[in-house]
Protein backbone atom coordinates (compact mmCIF):
# COMPACT_ATOMS: atom_id res chain seq x y z
CA UNK A 1 0.00 0.00 0.00
CA UNK A 2 1.60 3.22 -1.22
CA UNK A 3 -0.22 6.74 0.69
CA UNK A 4 -0.92 9.17 -1.91
CA UNK A 5 -1.87 12.87 -2.41
CA UNK A 6 -4.25 14.13 -4.89
CA UNK A 7 -2.97 15.96 -7.86
CA UNK A 8 -3.72 18.47 -11.08
CA UNK A 9 -1.64 19.36 -13.63
CA UNK A 10 -2.85 21.68 -16.65
CA UNK A 11 -1.41 20.20 -19.69
CA UNK A 12 -3.55 22.16 -22.02
CA UNK A 13 -4.85 25.23 -22.43
CA UNK A 14 -6.36 27.53 -25.42
CA UNK A 15 -3.93 28.49 -28.55
CA UNK A 16 -5.34 31.09 -30.92
CA UNK A 17 -4.45 31.54 -34.45
CA UNK A 18 -3.72 35.74 -34.30
CA UNK A 19 -2.96 35.91 -38.20
CA UNK A 20 -6.51 34.04 -38.69
CA UNK A 21 -8.23 36.51 -36.07
CA UNK A 22 -6.62 39.82 -38.29
CA UNK A 23 -7.67 37.80 -41.37
CA UNK A 24 -11.65 37.88 -40.29
CA UNK A 25 -11.15 41.16 -38.33
CA UNK A 26 -9.65 42.82 -41.97
CA UNK A 27 -13.07 41.43 -43.21
CA UNK A 28 -14.95 43.15 -40.41
CA UNK A 29 -13.42 46.06 -39.90
CA UNK A 30 -12.64 45.61 -36.49
CA UNK A 31 -8.38 45.98 -36.88
CA UNK A 32 -8.18 47.90 -34.19
CA UNK A 33 -9.25 45.46 -31.48
CA UNK A 34 -6.47 43.10 -32.63
CA UNK A 35 -4.29 46.15 -32.16
CA UNK A 36 -4.39 46.66 -28.28
CA UNK A 37 -1.96 43.15 -28.38
CA UNK A 38 0.70 45.96 -29.76
CA UNK A 39 -0.56 48.71 -27.26
CA UNK A 40 -0.53 45.89 -24.50
CA UNK A 41 -4.39 46.44 -23.45
CA UNK A 42 -5.04 43.11 -23.57
CA UNK A 43 -2.06 41.13 -21.89
CA UNK A 44 1.26 42.24 -21.94
CA UNK A 45 1.70 38.09 -21.98
CA UNK A 46 -0.62 36.79 -24.35
CA UNK A 47 -3.50 35.21 -22.19
CA UNK A 48 -5.43 33.41 -25.09
CA UNK A 49 -8.32 32.15 -22.94
CA UNK A 50 -8.81 35.14 -21.63
CA UNK A 51 -8.48 36.73 -25.06
CA UNK A 52 -10.52 34.07 -27.03
CA UNK A 53 -13.27 34.54 -24.63
CA UNK A 54 -13.60 38.57 -25.09
CA UNK A 55 -12.95 37.74 -29.17
CA UNK A 56 -16.33 35.38 -29.31
CA UNK A 57 -18.08 37.82 -26.82
CA UNK A 58 -17.09 40.90 -29.31
CA UNK A 59 -18.08 38.81 -32.31
CA UNK A 60 -21.76 38.02 -31.57
CA UNK A 61 -22.27 42.06 -31.19
CA UNK A 62 -19.60 43.28 -33.88
CA UNK A 63 -18.51 45.19 -30.83
CA UNK A 64 -15.00 45.27 -31.90
CA UNK A 65 -15.22 49.60 -31.97
CA UNK A 66 -17.98 51.78 -31.80
CA UNK A 67 -20.00 52.41 -35.19
CA UNK A 68 -19.47 48.85 -36.97
CA UNK A 69 -22.69 48.08 -35.40
CA UNK A 70 -25.21 51.05 -36.27
CA UNK A 71 -26.46 49.76 -32.53
CA UNK A 72 -23.38 49.80 -31.07
CA UNK A 73 -22.34 53.53 -29.87
CA UNK A 74 -19.47 52.92 -27.13
CA UNK A 75 -17.61 49.89 -26.10
CA UNK A 76 -15.67 48.79 -23.03
CA UNK A 77 -12.11 48.73 -23.92
CA UNK A 78 -11.01 47.25 -21.01
CA UNK A 79 -10.90 43.14 -20.91
CA UNK A 80 -11.22 42.35 -16.73
CA UNK A 81 -13.99 44.99 -17.03
CA UNK A 82 -15.34 43.37 -20.24
CA UNK A 83 -15.24 39.89 -19.00
CA UNK A 84 -17.02 41.04 -15.95
CA UNK A 85 -19.99 42.04 -17.60
CA UNK A 86 -20.21 39.01 -19.62
CA UNK A 87 -19.66 37.41 -16.17
CA UNK A 88 -22.43 39.51 -14.63
CA UNK A 89 -25.04 39.54 -17.50
CA UNK A 90 -24.60 35.83 -17.86
CA UNK A 91 -23.39 35.66 -21.50
CA UNK A 92 -21.72 32.09 -20.40
CA UNK A 93 -22.08 30.67 -24.13
CA UNK A 94 -19.20 32.18 -25.03
CA UNK A 95 -17.16 30.77 -22.26
CA UNK A 96 -18.02 27.46 -23.33
CA UNK A 97 -15.04 27.92 -26.35
CA UNK A 98 -12.26 27.95 -23.85
CA UNK A 99 -11.25 24.86 -22.45
CA UNK A 100 -8.61 23.19 -20.35
CA UNK A 101 -7.09 20.06 -20.31
CA UNK A 102 -5.66 18.61 -16.86
CA UNK A 103 -4.40 15.52 -15.62
CA UNK A 104 -6.13 14.34 -12.10
CA UNK A 105 -3.25 12.24 -10.66
CA UNK A 106 -3.91 9.78 -7.77
CA UNK A 107 -7.38 10.68 -7.29
CA UNK A 108 -9.73 7.78 -6.42
CA UNK A 109 -13.00 5.81 -7.89
CA UNK A 110 -15.16 7.49 -5.29
CA UNK A 111 -14.13 10.88 -6.74
CA UNK A 112 -14.17 9.71 -10.28
CA UNK A 113 -17.90 8.39 -9.89
CA UNK A 114 -18.70 11.78 -8.49
CA UNK A 115 -16.72 13.34 -11.40
CA UNK A 116 -18.45 11.95 -14.14
CA UNK A 117 -22.19 13.59 -12.79
CA UNK A 118 -20.71 16.31 -14.77
CA UNK A 119 -20.91 15.61 -18.13
CA UNK A 120 -21.73 18.52 -20.51
CA UNK A 121 -19.03 20.39 -21.62
CA UNK A 122 -16.28 17.94 -20.75
CA UNK A 123 -14.40 15.12 -22.10
CA UNK A 124 -12.85 12.28 -19.79
CA UNK A 125 -10.04 9.57 -20.32
CA UNK A 126 -9.38 7.73 -17.53
CA UNK A 127 -6.72 5.06 -16.45
CA UNK A 128 -8.59 1.58 -17.15
CA UNK A 129 -8.08 -1.30 -14.53
CA UNK A 130 -9.38 -3.92 -17.54
CA UNK A 131 -5.88 -3.05 -19.18
CA UNK A 132 -3.73 -1.43 -16.24
CA UNK A 133 -2.44 -4.39 -13.66
CA UNK A 134 -2.29 -3.09 -9.95
CA UNK A 135 0.65 -4.05 -8.12
CA UNK A 136 0.11 -1.92 -5.45
CA UNK A 137 -3.07 -0.17 -4.24
CA UNK A 138 -2.18 3.74 -3.74
CA UNK A 139 -4.43 5.56 -1.61
CA UNK A 140 -5.61 8.59 -0.27
CA UNK A 141 -6.20 9.22 3.72
CA UNK A 142 -7.30 12.28 4.94
CA UNK A 143 -5.81 14.23 7.42
CA UNK A 144 -8.25 13.19 10.20
CA UNK A 145 -7.59 9.75 9.16
CA UNK A 146 -3.79 9.91 9.96
CA UNK A 147 -4.38 11.32 12.94
CA UNK A 148 -6.27 7.99 14.47
CA UNK A 149 -3.51 5.26 14.82
CA UNK A 150 -5.40 2.43 15.37
CA UNK A 151 -7.67 3.02 11.91
CA UNK A 152 -4.29 3.66 10.12
CA UNK A 153 -3.01 0.13 11.62
CA UNK A 154 -6.30 -1.49 10.90
CA UNK A 155 -6.85 -0.01 7.05
CA UNK A 156 -3.09 -0.05 6.39
CA UNK A 157 -3.50 -4.13 7.13
CA UNK A 158 -6.52 -4.36 5.25
CA UNK A 159 -4.77 -3.12 2.55
CA UNK A 160 -1.94 -4.71 2.43
CA UNK A 161 -3.54 -8.24 2.41
CA UNK A 162 -5.70 -6.55 -0.93
CA UNK A 163 -2.47 -6.10 -2.35
CA UNK A 164 -0.80 -9.42 -1.40
CA UNK A 165 -4.02 -10.98 -3.48
CA UNK A 166 -3.51 -8.98 -6.24
CA UNK A 167 0.35 -10.49 -6.40
CA UNK A 168 -1.02 -13.90 -5.54
CA UNK A 169 -3.89 -13.71 -8.53
CA UNK A 170 -1.16 -12.70 -11.02
CA UNK A 171 1.34 -15.26 -10.25
CA UNK A 172 -1.52 -18.13 -9.92
CA UNK A 173 -3.12 -17.00 -13.17
CA UNK A 174 1.03 -16.81 -14.26
CA UNK A 175 0.11 -14.00 -16.09
CA UNK A 176 4.07 -12.75 -16.39
CA UNK A 177 4.92 -16.27 -17.43
CA UNK A 178 6.21 -16.19 -21.85
CA UNK A 179 3.66 -16.40 -24.15
CA UNK A 180 0.96 -15.43 -21.78
CA UNK A 181 -1.89 -13.61 -24.61
CA UNK A 182 -2.79 -9.98 -23.61
CA UNK A 183 -6.30 -11.19 -24.25
CA UNK A 184 -5.92 -13.64 -21.71
CA UNK A 185 -4.43 -11.01 -19.16
CA UNK A 186 -6.79 -8.36 -19.92
CA UNK A 187 -9.30 -11.11 -18.83
CA UNK A 188 -7.51 -11.71 -15.92
CA UNK A 189 -7.01 -8.20 -14.94
CA UNK A 190 -10.66 -7.27 -15.20
CA UNK A 191 -11.43 -9.84 -12.79
CA UNK A 192 -8.88 -9.32 -10.27
CA UNK A 193 -9.72 -5.20 -10.07
CA UNK A 194 -13.25 -6.72 -8.62
CA UNK A 195 -11.60 -6.96 -5.57
CA UNK A 196 -9.26 -3.53 -5.44
CA UNK A 197 -10.94 -0.99 -3.36
CA UNK A 198 -13.17 2.08 -4.39
CA UNK A 199 -10.87 4.17 -2.93
CA UNK A 200 -7.88 2.94 -4.37
CA UNK A 201 -6.17 5.27 -6.51
CA UNK A 202 -6.21 6.05 -10.31
CA UNK A 203 -6.16 8.68 -12.69
CA UNK A 204 -7.35 10.40 -16.10
CA UNK A 205 -7.27 13.37 -18.14
CA UNK A 206 -10.10 15.28 -17.86
CA UNK A 207 -11.20 18.51 -20.40
CA UNK A 208 -13.76 21.41 -19.31
CA UNK A 209 -14.97 24.28 -20.59
CA UNK A 210 -15.34 27.51 -18.54
CA UNK A 211 -18.70 27.50 -17.93
CA UNK A 212 -18.49 24.07 -16.65
CA UNK A 213 -15.32 24.61 -14.46
CA UNK A 214 -17.30 27.64 -12.98
CA UNK A 215 -20.65 25.47 -11.92
CA UNK A 216 -18.26 22.15 -10.85
CA UNK A 217 -15.88 24.71 -8.67
CA UNK A 218 -18.48 26.38 -7.08
CA UNK A 219 -20.61 22.66 -6.38
CA UNK A 220 -16.90 20.68 -5.59
CA UNK A 221 -15.79 22.53 -3.06
CA UNK A 222 -19.20 23.30 -1.19
CA UNK A 223 -19.12 22.09 2.70
CA UNK A 224 -21.41 19.26 1.54
CA UNK A 225 -19.16 17.91 -0.99
CA UNK A 226 -17.31 14.49 -0.63
CA UNK A 227 -13.72 15.89 0.90
CA UNK A 228 -11.69 14.32 -1.79
CA UNK A 229 -13.18 16.05 -4.44
CA UNK A 230 -13.64 19.04 -1.97
CA UNK A 231 -9.61 18.78 -2.08
CA UNK A 232 -9.36 17.77 -5.61
CA UNK A 233 -11.35 21.46 -6.66
CA UNK A 234 -10.07 23.59 -4.76
CA UNK A 235 -6.45 22.67 -6.37
CA UNK A 236 -8.11 23.14 -9.59
CA UNK A 237 -10.03 26.34 -8.82
CA UNK A 238 -6.12 28.21 -8.17
CA UNK A 239 -5.15 26.84 -10.96
CA UNK A 240 -7.35 28.50 -13.21
CA UNK A 241 -7.79 31.68 -11.40
CA UNK A 242 -4.06 31.91 -11.95
CA UNK A 243 -4.22 31.13 -15.47
CA UNK A 244 -7.47 33.00 -16.53
CA UNK A 245 -8.33 35.44 -13.59
CA UNK A 246 -10.59 37.98 -14.90
CA UNK A 247 -12.84 34.59 -15.82
CA UNK A 248 -12.15 33.20 -12.32
CA UNK A 249 -11.16 36.23 -10.19
CA UNK A 250 -15.27 36.76 -8.99
CA UNK A 251 -14.18 33.66 -6.27
CA UNK A 252 -14.66 34.01 -2.98
CA UNK A 253 -13.00 31.34 -0.91
CA UNK A 254 -14.76 31.05 2.86
CA UNK A 255 -12.89 29.71 5.77
CA UNK A 256 -14.43 26.11 4.96
CA UNK A 257 -12.47 26.42 1.59
CA UNK A 258 -15.87 26.97 -0.12
CA UNK A 259 -15.48 28.68 -3.28
CA UNK A 260 -18.13 31.00 -3.74
CA UNK A 261 -18.84 32.80 -6.99
CA UNK A 262 -20.12 36.53 -7.44
CA UNK A 263 -21.69 36.00 -10.67
CA UNK A 264 -23.80 32.55 -10.59
CA UNK A 265 -25.22 30.71 -13.25
CA UNK A 266 -23.23 31.91 -15.99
Amino acid sequence: MKSVEPEVHLVARPQLDYDEIARYLADVGGQSWLERLDRGELETELNDPQNLAEFAGRLCYRSWEPGLNPNVSRVRTDQDAYLTNILASMHGSVLEHVSFSFVLHNVSRVTTHELVRHRPGTAISQESMRFVRLDDLPFWFPEWAREDPELMRRATEMLDQMERFQLWMAEHFGLDEEGVKFAEKKHKTSFMRRFAPEGVATGLVWTANVRTLRHTIENRTAPGAEEEIRLLFSRVGETVSAEAPSLFGDYEVTEDGAWVPQWRKV
